[in-house]
């Protein structure tokens, strides 16, 4: 007993002395941090109802507006029930603030100045200011009780609030409409920002279809419907004013921000000739209009938009982030080539467009899927790797242990993933029921029998309708399963399982072929190319300057090889290249060639 006593004192000892000693502590490892992030934006987006059929809900996000304070990020959009901040532009952390203006907000105005947050609705109504210096504990206060109300129909709705550094001046603009203009006004700030007068308003901005060809309505401007404007912002650089507007219309793929430019906040404004600024009409989200330009901790810009879903409601949507800036010769963009394939988070100042691109590939498009249950043959489990939201797949149940499988057809290096859920024949009206989060396993395997868990989701309790998930490590696999834990809504249905990664051959060669043709109508060209095998699809890449090539248009190599493009400006000189990509990277741009 005496030698097991010692022999326990001695462990003991030594235990204590190595757990002690300086030399001999283990380093725990790092925490994995996520490096990327992809549009659509990953957060709990709130339901609403849809107008018609109440016994229907859908999560949306739309009208977004992004600005920085305090060093933080803050997100405002419609119908949310309070708002979100962000130390990163990745994870963003719900808050429900303890009064909202009368009732939620609608089309939100945001603005930070110096150390204050000042908040505002959309309203045809008598509506106050809010204002924070705490915005990260939801207390609002009020600025004014109410601005003076406009005339009948004037507004403001869509209101966007900008302050001038340089002078100190106040001002308002805002609209939402296809007979009214974008309006602005001064704010009188010695009176806490209400109009100068009643009438002391003016109209900016009107819509000119016949002469701007992205600016006509309908699916890739087909439509003869007078176009609608709203979703004023403005950006002041370099001591000049660009008023950015949202056109034609939100249901549509074409959906996209413009700009004027002028030497003053209220004008005179001058129609930019590379517009529209933030454009695109191709790939799995498409549409980017109404949204705002803010610049990030580094100094970025970056625009947002809301790309178009429309399952439960016709206006149903999303909420994307692209990289923008001005050029040399102040010409303003949004960079949306491989907008919703994966992005690096900014950690610096960018110096070059594209460098945020991941160079991650998109592997999973047009891949065979397997599915635990189907509850009608047209919600196949193909659909979850066509690339388009509408469709979707829907599970006998919506219960645990559903399943959904993807074949790569090869080995593939996977980096990470994103799951886009649809809000099928939803009855929630309430995010902030208990029931109301999304959890998940994903599996992979190289011959499809034996499986490792890649990613578990079990832990938490959020609700995330657009998950991405980046791998800490890339895997080496064939097969990607989906495994169902808990969903909130009573249809588990599954728009879109994309998976990027790097392929294993090689990237695609340069198109050859490409031909430009403008047609009679000015505004319009005919675009043809020759395809390239093994190409996934391609980027139609346009400006109005052959180092300009600012524009994208992306398609799948399963359309046809021409596209007739509609957004041009009469009497504006343009120039066009292509690019091919893969599930292995992207060949180089074309020559650059002018229309014929």
């Amino acid at each position: 007993m005496k030698l097991i006593h010692l022999l326990t004192s001695l462990f003991f000892c030594t235990t204590i002395s190595l757990a002690q000693s300086p030399q001999l502590n283990i380093a725990k490892p790092k925490p994995f941090k996520q490096k990327t992030f992809c549009n659509p934006m990953d957060i709990n987006y709130q339901y609403n109802w849809e107008q018609t059929n109440e016994k229907i809900s859908y999560r949306s996000g739309a009208d977004p507006v992004i600005i920085t304070h305090k060093n933080e990020y803050y997100l405002f959009h419609t119908i949310q029930g309070g708002y979100w901040k962000s130390k990163d532009l990745l994870n963003w952390h719900y808050i429900i603030p303890n009064r909202w203006p009368m009732e939620d907000m609608c089309a939100p105005a945001a603005i930070s100045v110096r150390d204050t947050l000042y908040l505002f609705q959309s309203t045809f109504q008598q509506r106050p200011i809010f204002y924070t210096t705490t915005p990260e504990n939801g207390k609002l206060h009020f600025y004014n009780r109410w601005l003076p109300q406009l005339p009948k129909d004037i507004g403001p709705w869509d209101p966007a609030l900008f302050h001038d550094d340089a002078t100190d001046r106040w001002f308002m603009y805002w609209g939402s409409s296809n007979v009214y203009p974008l309006f602005g006004a001064e704010l009188d700030k010695s009176k806490n920002l209400t109009y100068k007068g009643k009438n002391d308003y003016k109209g900016l901005i009107y819509l000119h279809p016949e002469k701007h060809g992205w600016e006509r309505f309908g699916r890739d401007h087909r439509d003869t419907i007078k176009p609608f404007t709203e979703g004023a912002w403005m950006t002041k650089h370099n001591g000049k004013y660009y008023l950015q507007y949202g056109a034609p219309g939100t249901e549509f793929n074409v959906y996209a921000n413009g700009t004027y430019v002028g030497d003053d906040p209220l004008g005179p404004f001058t129609y930019a000739p590379y517009n529209p600024v933030s454009y695109k009409p191709g790939g799995f989200m498409t549409g980017m209009g109404h949204g705002n330009t803010f610049q990030d901790l580094y100094g970025n810009y970056w625009n947002t938009g809301t790309p178009w879903i429309a399952v439960n409601w016709n206006f149903e949507r999303r909420i994307e982030m692209v990289p923008a800036g001005f050029d040399k010769d102040g010409q303003m963009y949004a960079n949306t080539r491989f907008a919703d394939f994966p992005q690096l988070l900014p950690t610096k100042k960018w110096t070059d467009k594209n460098e945020l691109f991941a160079g991650l590939m998109l592997l999973s498009y047009k891949k065979p899927c397997t599915s635990s249950s189907v509850q009608e043959g047209k919600f196949s489990a193909n659909l979850v790797t066509d690339e388009n939201p509408r469709t979707f797949w829907v599970a006998k149940t919506n219960k645990s242990g559903e399943t959904l499988t993807i074949d790569l057809e090869k080995t593939q290096e996977v980096h990470s993933l994103q799951i886009n859920y649809t809000d099928y024949k939803s009855d929630i009206y309430d995010s902030a029921l208990p029931k109301v989060y999304i959890q998940y396993r994903v599996y992979s395997s190289i011959d499809g029998k034996a499986w490792i868990k890649i990613v578990d989701n079990t832990n938490e309790k959020r609700d995330r309708p657009n998950a991405y998930e980046e791998l800490a490590k890339p895997v080496k696999v064939r097969y990607i399963k989906f495994e169902n834990v808990h969903v909130p809504m009573p249809n588990l249905a599954i728009s879109d399982i994309r998976i990027f990664g790097k392929g294993t051959g090689k990237a695609p060669v340069i198109p050859q072929g490409l031909t430009v043709t403008r047609q009679t109508d000015d505004r319009n060209a005919d675009i043809s190319w020759q395809k390239v095998p093994e190409a996934v699809g391609y980027n139609i890449l346009w400006g109005i300057a052959p180092d300009k090539l600012y524009q994208t248009y992306q398609i799948w190599n399963d359309a046809p090889s021409n596209l007739e493009l509609r957004a041009l400006t009469v009497g504006q000189k343009y120039y066009f290249a292509i690019e091919a990509f893969n599930e292995n990277g992207v060949s180089a741009v074309s020559e650059v060639i002018g229309p014929k």
